[in-house]
C-alpha cells in the first residue's frame, strides 16, 4: 500500500474530502490533522476497523480509542446518557481540545472501546477532520497517528516516518496548534475526574465544577479507564532525563553534564538554558521558560528531532505543574519512563 498525502485546500473540500470518506467507510485508514496532535482514523462502528488501527500501531488492543465527531449533536447516538454538566463541558470546550468519558451505546464496539463499557469521544477543532467525519458519515476512532510507544506527531512528514505504507493517506494541514493530546475527563456525581492532563486545565475545569485527578493505582492486570492511562508513551530513541526544580538550579545541573565527556548528550531545553550551553551542543530549544504553550506545541517535535542524531542520552528541562504544565510533565515523565532528577533550591 502506497499512503498519499492530501494538502487541505479547496479541491480537499470540493472533491477529495468525499473521497477520503469514502475509504473510511469501506474500512481504510486516513491520518488526520487537529489542534492537539495528528490522529489514525477509522470507522469508530467497525470491529475490523478498529483491529486495523492496532496492528497499525503496534498499540495492545485493550487501550481505549478516542472516537471523534463532527458536532454535540451526534453524541447522543452513541452514549446512553449526557448529563448536564457534561452539556456545559462540551458547549465551553468544543470543539477543543477536551475528551469526555461516556457510558456507551452497543453501537460503539468494543474493539473501539478496549473492552470497555464506556467511550471517549471529542470533537476537533481542525475544519478539514470535521469535514472527514461528515463526509465519512461515520464518527472516526482516532489515537494519535505514530508507532505504539514513539512520540506523537505533530505535522503531517512524522506521521509518514512511522506509518507510510500502513495507512491509507494522511491529510496535511500543518502543524498542530497545541501539540499535546486533548484532556481527558469523565463526570461522576457532579465532580469531574481529569484521567488524563491537556490544554483545559485542573484550574479551568475547577471553575465549572469541582475537578481532581484520578489517583486509581495502573496494576498491570488493569484495564485502563481511558485512552493513554496504562502503557509507556512518547518515547524518544534515547534514553531521556528530565531535570526539575529550582529555574538555576536546573539549569546549573545541565550546564554541568554538557561538560561531561563519557557521552553524546542531546540537550531538550528552554532558550535560557541553550544560549549558555557548549556551541557544538546538540540542542532543541523549545523556546522561553516562561512561555510553557510553546513548550507543548515543541515537546514531541523535540523528541522526534533527537531520533536523528546520534546520541547517546537526552537531557531534558522541565517545568512545573501550575495550569498546562501538568500536562507537559505528564508526558514527560512517561516519555522518559520516570526519570526525573529533582533539584533543590
Amino acid at each position: 500500500m502506497k499512503t498519499k498525502k492530501i494538502n487541505v485546500n479547496k479541491k480537499y473540500y470540493s472533491d477529495l474530502v468525499n473521497k477520503l470518506g469514502y475509504i473510511i467507510r469501506k474500512g481504510g485508514l486516513v491520518a488526520f490533522p487537529t489542534e492537539t496532535v495528528y490522529g489514525l482514523g477509522g470507522n469508530a462502528l467497525s470491529s475490523k476497523a478498529a483491529k486495523k488501527i492496532y496492528k497499525a500501531k503496534g498499540r495492545p488492543s485493550d487501550n481505549p480509542l478516542i472516537v471523534h465527531v463532527a458536532d454535540k449533536s451526534q453524541v447522543k447516538n452513541f452514549v446512553k446518557n449526557i448529563n448536564d454538566l457534561e452539556h456545559k463541558l462540551m458547549d465551553l470546550y468544543w470543539p477543543g481540545p477536551l475528551t469526555i468519558v461516556f457510558e456507551k451505546k452497543d453501537i460503539i464496539p468494543y474493539e473501539t472501546s478496549g473492552g470497555l463499557d464506556t467511550v471517549a469521544i471529542r470533537c476537533p477543532d481542525n475544519n478539514a477532520t470535521r469535514a472527514l467525519i461528515r463526509a465519512a458519515k461515520v464518527p472516526l476512532a482516532g489515537p494519535s497517528a505514530n508507532i505504539s510507544t514513539r512520540p506523537s506527531p505533530t505535522y503531517a512528514k512524522s506521521v509518514l516516518n512511522d506509518l507510510d505504507g500502513r495507512i491509507n493517506a494522511v491529510i496535511d494541514n500543518g502543524d498542530s496548534k497545541i501539540g499535546l493530546e486533548s484532556t481527558i475527563v469523565a463526570v461522576n456525581e457532579g465532580k469531574i475526574i481529569i484521567y488524563r492532563p491537556g490544554a483545559i486545565t485542573q484550574e479551568m475545569l475547577s471553575e465549572l465544577a469541582p475537578t481532581s485527578l484520578d489517583t486509581a493505582l495502573k496494576k498491570s492486570n488493569e484495564k485502563p479507564k481511558a485512552p493513554g492511562m496504562k502503557y509507556r508513551h512518547y518515547a524518544p530513541s534515547a534514553p531521556l532525563e528530565i531535570y526539575v526544580g529550582n529555574e538555576n538550579k536546573v539549569e546549573e545541573s545541565i550546564l554541568e553534564v554538557s561538560n561531561e565527556n563519557d557521552k553524546i548528550y542531546g540537550f531538550f531545553v528552554s532558550k535560557e538554558t541553550a544560549e549558555k550551553l557548549p556551541k557544538n551542543s546538540i540542542v532543541f530549544c523549545w523556546g522561553k521558560r516562561s512561555d510553557k504553550k510553546s513548550m507543548a506545541r515543541n515537546l514531541f517535535k523535540g523528541l522526534l528531532f533527537f531520533n536523528s542524531k546520534k546520541i547517546d542520552q537526552i537531557i531534558g528541562e522541565g517545568t512545573d505543574n501550575k495550569g498546562i504544565g501538568m500536562a507537559i510533565m505528564n508526558r514527560l515523565k512517561k516519555a522518559s519512563g520516570q526519570h526525573i532528577v529533582f533539584v533543590e533550591k
